[in-house]
């Protein structure tokens, strides 16, 4: 029986790497599975060697506090995936993490061949990785087509698969009668799929809901949490006694919210498609330490932090950033919007027209699900 290892870093590529194996246990049910992992994986049966949440860091700082853990944690996985001698060994995202795991056991074991899904984002800061990568990755899976050069340039295999968080969810509907109220408006909030990041954005966003709900009291408003950090953002609400939010994990739930919300406010990320690809208007915002900010900033060759305004190279969806990440100003953007439909109309066709040029043929899911049986059985 072939063996895939699959190895995530945050329940973000856990849930990724979940669509690509559902599709590829279809295609080929007779692959043994053991993984680094989160709730999604589980759901499909997939062991993981110990809980995601131990290696998911956040910032350059919170590293450098955690850096004998993490190496632990490196020297433990790979110690598990050359025991575990998998045909295939499947990265997906979090490259500080995964790719360092997968060059170490490449040097230990270079028969294992190395398919990593997402690739390190090399257009936005150290290109020089890529000649790294060269030695270590046999296949890199990309979102993005307009990343191939960087890849191309190097000679590593590499196919685009584009991304799958503007697919269409065929998910069974759900009754949602209980949760939306047909006399308020939807307002669907993301704070991020990290405890670092929630920690951070979650009293924001609080504070944006007193001041909505002081001056427009009729809108509900739902947080899109992980199953990780679910516990938590309904135990912080608790705590303020509100009685217009919700806190949603369950995937098809989440995607049936999103599709009801007349706005959506969401932490920088790859979620911003999934919210465009739903026909949301949206602004991004997102807060860094002041080091780590500073440092970000020395390191990056791009202008913005969401993906669909540095496609486009312009602010297609506002963002709001550091010291502009507070309630006042989320507050302000979002009625400027509320009350300027052409704005929104604007901001939904030119992200519509930047999906067009990112989808794949079929879907991400199934193309990687391909070229990972491919390798299965060349």
């Amino acid at each position: 029986m072939k063996k895939i290892f699959i190895l995530t870093g945050e329940p973000s590529g856990d849930k990724l790497a979940s669509t690509v194996v559902s599709k590829l246990k279809v295609e080929n049910p007779n692959i043994e599975y053991l993984s680094v992992g989160g709730t999604h994986l589980k759901n499909l049966g997939i062991n993981s060697i110990f809980n995601l949440k131990d290696i998911t860091y956040l910032g350059f700082t919170s590293v450098i506090l955690n850096i004998f853990n993490i190496r632990n944690k490196i020297n433990k996985t790979v110690d598990e995936i050359i025991r575990f001698n998998p045909d295939i060994l499947f990265s997906v995202d979090s490259p500080d993490f995964t790719l360092r795991v997968a060059e170490k056991v490449k040097k230990i074991n270079n028969n294992i061949k190395t398919i990593h899904y997402v690739a390190p984002q090399v257009w936005v800061w150290r290109k020089n990785r890529v000649k790294k990568i060269k030695k270590f990755i046999d296949h890199m899976l990309l979102l993005f087509n307009f990343e191939k050069k960087y890849f191309d340039e190097e000679n590593i295999n590499n196919s685009f698969v584009g991304h799958p968080l503007i697919e269409k969810n065929d998910n069974v509907k759900t009754t949602l009668d209980n949760m939306i109220s047909k006399d308020n408006k939807i307002i669907s909030l993301f704070p991020g799929s990290r405890k670092s990041e929630t920690n951070v954005l979650l009293p924001i966003l609080l504070d944006f809901i007193k001041l909505m709900n002081k001056k427009n009291p009729n809108y509900s408003f739902v947080f899109h949490a992980t199953d990780e950090n679910k516990k938590f953002i309904v135990n912080v609400i608790k705590k303020n006694n509100f009685n217009n939010i919700d806190v949603v994990s369950d995937e098809n739930i989440k995607a049936q919210i999103l599709s009801n919300s007349i706005f959506a406010v969401s932490k920088s990320g790859t979620i911003s498609l999934q919210i465009s690809s739903a026909n949301i208007p949206s602004i991004i915002i997102y807060k860094l330490s002041f080091m780590n900010f500073m440092i970000f900033k020395l390191l990056v060759n791009v202008k913005f932090a969401n993906i669909i305004n540095i496609i486009n190279d312009k602010e297609v969806i506002p963002e709001l950033l550091q010291n502009e990440c507070n309630a006042e100003e989320i507050y302000k953007s979002v009625i400027y919007f509320l009350k300027n439909p052409e704005l929104i109309e604007k901001q939904l066709i030119d992200c519509r027209k930047t999906l067009k040029g990112i989808k794949s043929k079929s879907s991400s899911s199934s193309e990687a699900a391909s070229i990972l049986n491919n390798y299965l059985i060349s």
